[in-house]
């Protein structure tokens, strides 16, 4: 095994988990908004909002899709690279994931098939009954995967006997530290992502006609979410970062750049960290504001990267990472305000803005996803070299393969979810310019 080999496994599952996750969170989002949708399209208001919820159901339908399949490559993955992690960590792991995989058989095999294809065979309450189900179902195998991460990251309630993970109580399992804010993280993120895309669907839909009335709501209601949803990262954010202050200091010292304990600590907003210095390379930022940020011994004293020589995360990646998601936070602020002045002034119609602004507004959509990545960087490569707590490191469970095979199967992984995405791009192109086409009318189809 060579470092390089190990560094392209792990590009190559972060670059797998990304992608899976991106879809899965955007398919959450959209599973409660569909089902706010379907409410509305029940009773005398039903030309008005039935429209808008089969014309979402689509790419729901789509994104759901490229998460489910993109799930097993992930899986695949987890046994051919980390053989070992899961002989380790299988007394919390195998429940949490048993249910998580029975819970999205249950969403494929049958609620999905009826929320797609059985609309027009159910009365109404029970078809967004059925959409409820499905909202969640979903969220219901997002929290067993998300129990599973904070745990790995903050475990609690086990006990490590000969080389082995062992569940002493497993409310203290599930009640890890990290759950609440990962939780949040998690869930605020989905419903922003998705209240930016689909603002920019609809601003690229008004470029070849003014919108409806129902497009008009639909992107109100984009704005109110995406608001709510900025408003609970930016709580969740703050309170993640008080969090890995406290139980992850060394993460937290990474996404700070900050090298030597119980120096001056400085809020960087731009810097070059260098590991072999220990020390950044240049540096702008505000001096003696980064205290609240990062972790301190029972003394009071700051720690530093320097407790863990040897040992620390990718610091370079953990800090651009935070830098990354901040700033795609504030462009989604910035696209947030924009809508609410459309909202003050044109009744939330696009179609109002200039040509400039609006294809900010498309390109917008990007905000969700680049935000999700960066912040999973943030917090699986800031537990590194460690996957579980301070105990399993990533070369314990690393597969020892070969570099080339390595650098190979990277680049077809990621050809493939290049050509997914640009797939996916092309299909919410296609559906927001030309509109939905009925399929299979005549057989009572959705």
């Amino acid at each position: 095994m060579t470092y390089s080999a190990l560094w392209f496994s792990q590009l190559q599952f972060f670059g797998s988990l990304s992608f899976m996750t991106i879809f899965f969170g955007m398919s959450l989002g959209l599973s409660w908004l569909l089902f706010y949708l379907r409410l509305r399209a029940i009773g005398e208001q039903q030309l008005l909002w039935l429209p808008m919820y089969r014309f979402w159901v689509r790419i729901f339908a789509l994104a759901f899709l490229l998460g489910f399949a993109s799930s097993m490559p992930v899986f695949i993955q987890l046994g051919s690279l980390w053989p070992t992690l899961f002989a380790k960590i299988h007394a919390v792991s195998s429940p949490l994931l048993a249910v998580a995989l029975l819970g999205a058989l249950v969403l494929k095999a049958g609620l999905l098939g009826l929320m797609l294809f059985a609309q027009r065979q159910l009365a109404d309450w029970l078809h967004a009954a059925v959409v409820f189900l499905v909202a969640l179902g979903y969220s219901g195998v997002a929290a067993c995967l998300i129990a599973l991460v904070s745990w790995m990251h903050t475990p609690t309630g086990v006990k490590w006997v000969d080389g082995n993970y062992e569940v002493s109580h497993w409310l203290q399992v599930i009640a890890n530290p990290s759950l609440l804010w990962y939780g949040l993280l998690f869930i605020t993120a989905s419903f922003a992502m998705v209240a930016c895309l689909m603002m920019a669907v609809l601003a690229l839909r008004s470029v070849r006609r003014p919108l409806g009335e129902g497009e008009r709501r639909v992107f109100q209601l984009a704005v109110y979410v995406g608001s709510v949803a900025w408003v609970g990262l930016l709580v969740a954010f703050v309170g993640n970062g008080h969090m890995v202050a406290e139980h992850q200091p060394i993460k937290a010292a990474a996404a700070m750049a900050y090298w030597q304990s119980d120096s001056v600590s400085s809020w960087l907003l731009i810097a070059w960290p260098s590991p072999a210095d220990l020390s950044n390379h240049w540096s702008v930022g505000l001096n003696q504001r980064g205290q609240m940020w990062l972790g301190q011994d029972a003394d009071g004293m700051l720690l530093g990267l320097d407790q863990v020589a040897g040992m620390s995360p990718p610091v370079l990646w953990v800090f651009i990472a935070v830098r990354v998601a901040m700033l795609a936070g504030l462009g989604m602020l910035a696209l947030l305000t924009v809508g609410w002045r459309l909202g003050l002034t044109r009744h939330y119609d696009p179609s109002a803005l200039t040509p400039r602004i609006k294809a900010l507004m498309i390109y917008g959509g990007w905000l969700g996803p680049i935000l999700w990545v960066a912040g999973l960087m943030y917090q699986l490569f800031g537990n590194l070299p460690f996957v579980v707590g301070q105990t399993i490191t990533l070369n314990e469970i690393y597969a020892q393969h070969q570099l080339l095979p390595t650098v190979v199967s990277f680049i077809a992984y990621g050809l493939v979810y290049g050509l997914l995405t640009i797939g996916f791009i092309a299909l919410v192109r296609s559906v927001a310019r030309y509109g939905v086409v009925a399929v299979a009318r005549h057989r009572g189809r959705a």
